[in-house]
């Protein structure tokens, strides 16, 4: 590659690790987006800004026509950091540990090389710079602002630390889950640990109720769906001598579908409702729909595919990880109003253990800047590109 584009790769790396320093949490990203818009500024790209902390900026808004849609998110989430790198957040429990600062810099990469080659570029181009990615939803709010506005296809990816480094995985189809969110919240009757026949024991519900609902999937949808329910808190305030007046548990699920998601809401609150009578006590139950399945539109997907291969090589195309991936992404929203395709492009390099996203010891891998630009750019049928 020229100099030139080496240039503008070590440029965004730069402006990645400065960014995973300074992580703020979703709709709080101000000073980020004061950096993402500072950069635009200086490339002469016209922005406006979307749903507070995002940003939509466009390339050649002058040509006629419908555009194509770029996506990256820039929120952190709330985790401690435990890389030891030098660029490791100044930010007291919050953190880059989803790879969104790789996303945004990967998006200021692709801003620079098609600014500079403007002419180079058919189409109109729309950046999004979106905000609170991190179960904030918005994606929602972005196109709630007019981000999609005479777009007429949408491109997003993630970087996946559980993918051998460079391999992209966009199905046609389903790619990555939906998700939601259930409490349950159990009233017994406390009491004197000795004497558990005066009581009604919540503690005991709870746990009844945790084990049955793992058996909801098992058992109840077919082995080729896919599907999860996970109970990943259960508190009970009692003491050694103390049977608890109330427990509660809470969880997730994953859906590839929203029939799928009818069916386990529905079940969720059967088995929970007649095992807490089971028990003799009492329950309510609250179930939150958060992100619908990300749906690949199959003609873009195709696309996506074979201009990843055409760089990389048919060894660089998913054939072996499973699909869809049970975690949930808010680019469903632009899937659903407008055709287009996300990929997952794998990072791991190395012998050593997988730091998965949401660890504390997660990092982006900064080559992957340079892999997805370069496709970036042949997405929007630059000619010439890199």
């Amino acid at each position: 590659m020229s100099r030139e584009w080496q240039d503008n790769i070590a440029y965004a790396q730069a402006f990645r690790r400065m960014l995973h320093s300074q992580p703020e949490l979703a709709w709080h990203e101000h000073n980020t987006a004061a950096a993402i818009r500072t950069q635009l500024d200086e490339l002469h790209i016209p922005w406006r800004k979307c749903a507070n902390t995002g940003t939509v900026a466009w390339i050649n808004p002058q040509l006629p026509g419908p555009a194509i849609a770029l996506r990256g998110d820039i929120d952190a989430l709330p985790i401690a950091e435990e890389t030891g790198r030098e660029w490791q957040s100044q930010v007291s429990g919050c953190m880059h540990a989803c790879g969104h600062d790789g996303h945004t810099a990967t998006l200021i990469a692709a801003a620079r090389w098609l600014k500079r080659y403007e002419n180079h570029v058919p189409r109109k181009i729309v950046l999004l710079f979106q905000p609170a990615e991190e179960g904030g939803h918005g994606a929602r709010e972005m196109i709630a602002d007019g981000a999609l506005d005479d777009v007429e296809e949408i491109y997003g990816w993630h970087n996946w630390p559980a993918l051998p480094y460079g391999v992209l995985a966009c199905p046609d189809g389903v790619v990555m889950c939906g998700n939601g969110t259930f409490q349950i919240k159990l009233h017994g009757r406390g009491g004197h640990a000795s004497q558990p026949e005066l009581c009604a024991d919540p503690v005991l519900a709870a746990s009844a109720i945790t084990l049955a609902l793992q058996q909801i999937c098992s058992r109840r949808l077919s082995p080729q769906k896919a599907a999860v329910i996970s109970v990943t808190n259960l508190q009970a305030h009692g003491a050694p001598t103390v049977i608890p007046e109330y427990a509660e548990l809470s969880g997730s699920i994953r859906v590839p579908d929203e029939d799928t998601r009818t069916q386990i809401t529905r079940w969720i609150a059967e088995v929970a409702d007649s095992t807490a009578q089971a028990y003799g006590v009492k329950c309510t139950i609250e179930q939150v729909k958060r992100y619908g399945a990300t749906i690949n539109h199959a003609q873009q997907a195709g696309r996506a595919r074979e201009l990843w291969q055409s760089l990389y090589g048919s060894a660089a195309l998913n054939v072996a990880h499973s699909l869809p991936i049970m975690a949930s992404e808010d680019f469903s929203y632009y899937l659903r109003e407008k055709p287009g395709a996300f990929a997952l492009i794998g990072s791991y390099e190395g012998s050593g253990p997988v730091h998965a996203c949401h660890s504390p010891h997660y990092d982006f891998n900064d080559k992957l800047i340079n892999d997805v630009c370069r496709w970036f750019c042949r997405l929007t049928g630059m000619r010439n590109p890199p």
